[in-house]
């Protein structure tokens, strides 16, 4: 009996959410983010759009059909990765994949298609991952200061833009990440996927609308923030900050979603189509096609159809392995960083203590973090974090997405192979970072296992591969900056930064586990 499927497609959903259990609610508390509050509403329109569908549904037969395995196995393969290389965003991805495999093999493909945009819709659900959510912001926030500042000289009123720092000449205003416009650039595009869903018209007509929003957004950005300029030689910082901030985000919202409404109607004015009476098959179909047959009800039904075994069998299978299975031993570092020598060579170091709010939310193993200064006055700070093991959560964070949070822009960011004395030339990651008034010049790495990377794919795909070889993720970050003075180029700080690279990595080898 179809009543039958139904059980056992909520059976292995069930065991699916058990395997992801962890990941989900990482997701849950990643939306209390202001970015991602959208995401509490998202469950509730796809509920809607697979409710609206229920009569179409009822039409098509279910039909259990082993091509589900196409998208079901890539979801438990991606799962492990995710699982062992430590990340979130990959985790999500395999829920999807896994859970619209076993849709398609207890259903059958002419039922995942009348609710396909419903399906789709539940990778709004997923927050992005954080580097490409810091480089989104980043981009929103630089197009929109720019575009702001234009509107304000066309209205008479002198600014200047220093990336994402507007001078007004009676005071600076920075577009931090709260005034990207990042905040109702998903719901903007939702609610232009949504409405063009349920328009008739034709498909290129709705693929504008979609597009539309990217610069709906950037231009209610940036008439939000030149507004504010304007009001803030009048009414001073509270126009800036608290209530009216975010009550002028949100009527900019509702101002693009009521410029988005009435553009359907618009172009359809503008390109009138043929009306063309649309056939439905569905009826004629299911005439066609038939139900499974009823399953016996005995202990034999207990095994139909075979894909619900199969997928039962390999779900279980991957939580019993996930759980029971050790794929990550703790590496203890060689020493711990704070015997590290404050005194190394001509450079005297200064040790300097995190936030334990920063501690927290990092999650290292043992870190340091010190100040060293040469005789002739140069800087360099000196930064590293070991991991004894990673895995979701707790993982390296990579410095373009803790700095870029931070404020600085990233400006020539390059691979670059250095060549140290006594040592194998090896590859670094090297920028120049930006903040108003100030520039430092970066070096950075991922010592893991006898390799240094460049690239948190890198990182996580040795990840992967180290624990199921090696049963080891253990890894640091090592970060050296130094400031570039007014008339230095970047080069110069090069030259500083390979010299204390010379007199500091012997020391740390003897710290970090090979």
């Amino acid at each position: 009996m179809i009543r039958n499927l139904y059980i056992k497609l909520a059976i292995l959903l069930l065991i699916t959410a058990g395997l992801f259990y962890d990941t989900f609610i990482y997701m849950l508390d990643s939306w209390s983010h202001g970015d991602n509050n959208y995401c509490y509403l998202i469950p509730l329109v796809v509920a809607y759009l697979i409710w609206d569908k229920k009569e179409e549904l009822e039409k098509v037969p279910a039909s259990p059909s082993w091509r589900g395995m196409f998208l079901f196995l890539p979801g438990i393969m991606l799962y492990w990765f995710g699982e062992l290389a430590g990340e979130y965003f990959t985790l999500y991805i395999a829920s999807w994949l896994t859970a619209i495999g076993i849709l398609w093999m207890l259903l059958g493909w002419r039922k995942i298609r009348v609710i396909g945009f419903a399906l789709m819709m539940i990778l709004a659900m997923f927050p992005l991952p954080s580097f490409f959510h810091s480089r989104l912001s980043l981009q929103l926030k630089l197009m929109s200061s720019k575009l702001g500042v234009e509107l304000l000289h066309l209205l008479g009123m002198t600014a200047y833009r220093t990336g994402n720092v507007i001078d007004l000449g009676f005071t600076q205003l920075q577009v931090v990440d709260a005034c990207s416009g990042l905040r109702y650039f998903f719901p903007l595009i939702i609610m232009g996927l949504l409405i063009a869903y349920f328009s008739r018209t034709a498909m290129w007509k709705k693929v504008i609308l979609v597009l539309s929003t990217l610069p709906l957004v950037v231009i209610s950005n940036s008439i939000r923030i030149a507004g504010t300029a304007l009001l803030y030689e009048h009414f001073g910082r509270t126009v800036a900050e608290g209530f009216f901030h975010e009550f002028a985000g949100f009527f900019m919202f509702f101002m693009s979603l009521l410029v988005l409404i009435p553009e359907i109607w618009i172009m359809n004015r503008l390109f009138p189509e043929t009306e063309k009476k649309s056939q439905h098959s569905e009826e004629h179909a299911s005439s066609q096609a038939s139900d499974p047959s009823p399953a016996p009800d005995n202990i034999s039904g207990l095994f139909k159809p075979p894909q619900f075994v199969a997928a039962a069998a390999v779900i279980l299978l991957t939580l019993v392995m996930s759980q029971g299975i050790e794929f990550r031993e703790n590496i203890p570092i060689k020493k711990p960083f704070s015997t590290f020598p404050m005194r190394i060579g001509q450079w005297h170091g200064t040790r300097s203590v995190m936030e334990q709010k920063f501690i927290d939310a990092l999650d290292f193993s043992d870190y340091l973090l010190t100040q060293y200064v040469n005789p002739k006055g140069e800087v360099v700070d000196f930064y590293v974090a070991y991991y004894e093991t990673q895995s979701k959560g707790e993982s390296i964070h990579s410095p373009t997405t803790c700095l870029t949070g931070g404020g600085w822009i990233f400006k020539d960011r390059e691979v670059i192979t250095v060549n140290i004395p006594g040592r194998a030339p090896f590859r670094i990651k090297r920028a120049v970072l930006e903040q108003p008034g100030t520039r430092e010049l970066a070096y950075y790495w991922f010592p893991m296992r006898g390799r240094n990377l460049t690239s948190a794919y890198e990182m996580k795909l040795y990840n992967f591969i180290d624990a199921i070889m090696k049963h080891r993720t253990d890894g640091a970050l090592v970060r050296i900056m130094t400031p570039l003075g007014p008339e230095e180029s970047p080069r110069d700080g090069d030259a500083r930064l390979q010299e204390f690279m010379k007199d500091v990595l012997p020391i740390l080898d003897q710290y970090l586990p090979e």
